[in-house]
C-alpha cells in the first residue's frame, strides 16, 4: 500500500517525493500484481501545467519516467485520512463508490507493506485535505492485528517528526516493524534539486532505501540491513526504527517490496555512488523547501519581470512565517496565561514528548479551524509548541474558545496549494 506526497507548493515541490512512485514500478517489477496494490496519490504533477515535461515524472537527476503505467486508486479530493483507514481496515461498504473502491483484502498469511511520503508534524502526516494522527494510526494498526489483517506488517514514513508516529505508540509484540525518514524532533530533507523543473527531485530517507533496492539483491537483504543502509545513507537526519525488531532482523526486504525472478544485482559503482552522494549535498530541510525553491528560481532567472514577480513571492513567504510564528507565540501566551503563567519559555524553547494525544489532537483542529490551515508546512514545523501546552496541562483543549477574545482570528498565509507564480510573464 502506497500513500505518496500530495498537493504542495512550490509548483512541483519535490515534484517527485510525491512521485516516489518508483516504489510502485519497483514492485511491479517484482512480480506483486495491480490487484495486491492499492495506491493513494494527488495526481497533480504529471499534467501540472509547470511541468516541462507533461506526463513525465522523475525522481533523480536524468532518472526514467516513474509515472506512466501507475494504478491511481484514489486521487484529489479522495486521498484523505479517513478513506487510508478505511482501505486499511478492509472497510469495502465505506470506500463503495470511492475511487476504485479497492481496499486491503489481506489476511493471516499475508505480508502488507505500507510506504507514506508527506509532510508531518509532531504526533500528525498531513494529507491533502486533514491530518493523520499518531494515536489514530496506531489504534489502526491494533484493528488490523485484532481482525488478522496481515502476518507481518512493515511500514516506511517519510515525514517531517515522522519518528513521532510510531515512538512509544507501536507494539513490539504485534508483527509491525516500522522506519522513519527522521526521529520525533527533527525535519526530515528533500534533495536532488532540478534547475530544469524548479524543484526538489527526491527525499534523503527515500532515495536511501529506494537505492539500495535496486542495488541489492533483497531476496538476501534483511529489512535490518537496509534500515542500516539507509540510516548511513540519511546524513540529513536519524533515521529510525520502531516495533518488532526482531522481525527486521528475521525477514528479507523481498517478502515485503516484492521478490518476483530478481535477476542478478550488479556490484554497487562506487562512481554512482559517490556522483549520488554529491547531488545529495543541496540536501535542505523540508519545512524550508518552499523558501528554496524560490531562491534557486531567482539566482537561475534571466528576466527581470520574472525575478521581480519571485522577489516578491520570497518576501510574501518570508512575511507569512513571520505572522505564523508570532500568532503560534500568542497562542502559548494567552492558553497559559491563566495558571501557567511561568512555564512560558519551557513550552516555547524546549520540546517535550507528546504523551496527551487527545488534547493536542484538540487544540490543533481548533488552530486549524480558527487561526491557520494545518497544510502550511510552516505551521506544522511549529506545532510542537501546541503539543508541549498539552503536556503542560491536558485540560487546556477546554479553554480555546479564550483565543477568540484576544483577537487570535484566522490567518490567510500561504498554503500548500498555494500556486507558483508564472513563470512566463
Amino acid at each position: 500500500m502506497v500513500q505518496p506526497q500530495t498537493i504542495d507548493d512550490c509548483g512541483l515541490r519535490h515534484f517527485s517525493p510525491l512521485c516516489q512512485k518508483k516504489v510502485i514500478f519497483w514492485i511491479y517489477s517484482h512480480g506483486i500484481p495491480d490487484s495486491n496494490i492499492v495506491v493513494f496519490m494527488y495526481d497533480d504533477i504529471a499534467n501540472n501545467p509547470q511541468n516541462p515535461t507533461k506526463g513525465v515524472i522523475i525522481n533523480h537527476p536524468n532518472g526514467k519516467d516513474v509515472y506512466h503505467g501507475v494504478p491511481k486508486d484514489y486521487t484529489g479530493n479522495n486521498v484523505t485520512p479517513k478513506n487510508f483507514i478505511n482501505v486499511l481496515l478492509g472497510n469495502k461498504e465505506e470506500m463503495r463508490g470511492i475511487g476504485s473502491e479497492k481496499v486491503l483484502e489481506s489476511g493471516p498469511d499475508d505480508n502488507v507493506f505500507v510506504f507514506f511520503t508527506d509532510h508531518g508534524a509532531v504526533g500528525l502526516v498531513a494529507f491533502p485535505t486533514g491530518v493523520l494522527y499518531a494515536k489514530d494510526l496506531n489504534e489502526t494498526i491494533a484493528k488490523m492485528h485484532a481482525q488478522q489483517k496481515y502476518k507481518q506488517m512493515v511500514i516506511y514514513i517519510e515525514a517531517c517528526e515522522s519518528g513521532s508516529m510510531l515512538e512509544g505508540l507501536l507494539p513490539a509484540n504485534i508483527n509491525v516493524y516500522g522506519t522513519t525518514a527522521s526521529s520525533a524532533e527533527e525535519p526530515s530533507y528533500a534533495c536532488y534539486y532540478d534547475a530544469k523543473r524548479g524543484t526538489y527531485l527526491g527525499d534523503v530517507y527515500s532515495v536511501a532505501w529506494m537505492e539500495d533496492s535496486d542495488a541489492e539483491q533483497i531476496n538476501k537483504e534483511s529489512l535490518l540491513t537496509q534500515y542500516q543502509v539507509a540510516k548511513k545513507n540519511t546524513n540529513t537526519s536519524h533515521v529510525m526504527q520502531y516495533g518488532d525488531l526482531n522481525l527486521g532482523k528475521s525477514h528479507n526486504v523481498s517478502e515485503f517490496q516484492g521478490a518476483g525472478t530478481q535477476p542478478m544485482k550488479p556490484i554497487r559503482n562506487p562512481f554512482t555512488d559517490r556522483y549520488n552522494d554529491l547531488l545529495k549535498r543541496d540536501a535542505v530541510a523540508t519545512v524550508d523547501v518552499r523558501v528554496s525553491t524560490v531562491v534557486h528560481r531567482l539566482d537561475n532567472s534571466e528576466s527581470a519581470v520574472e525575478k521581480a514577480a519571485l522577489k516578491r513571492e520570497l518576501v510574501q513567504l518570508l512575511n507569512d512565517r513571520s505572522t505564523i510564528s508570532e500568532h503560534i507565540y500568542q497562542i502559548a501566551s494567552v492558553a497559559l496565561s491563566i495558571k501557567h503563567g511561568h512555564f512560558y519559555e519551557t513550552v516555547t524553547q524546549k520540546r517535550m514528548k507528546l504523551t496527551q494525544h487527545d488534547c493536542y489532537k484538540s487544540v490543533t483542529q481548533y488552530i486549524h479551524t480558527k487561526c491557520f490551515d494545518l497544510q502550511n508546512e510552516y505551521v506544522l514545523n511549529k506545532l510542537w509548541i501546541t503539543a508541549n501546552l498539552c503536556e503542560i496541562d491536558d485540560s487546556i483543549h477546554g479553554t480555546c474558545h479564550i483565543f477568540d477574545k484576544y483577537g487570535i482570528g484566522y490567518v490567510n498565509v500561504a498554503k500548500l496549494k498555494h500556486p507558483m507564480l508564472p513563470l512566463n510573464e
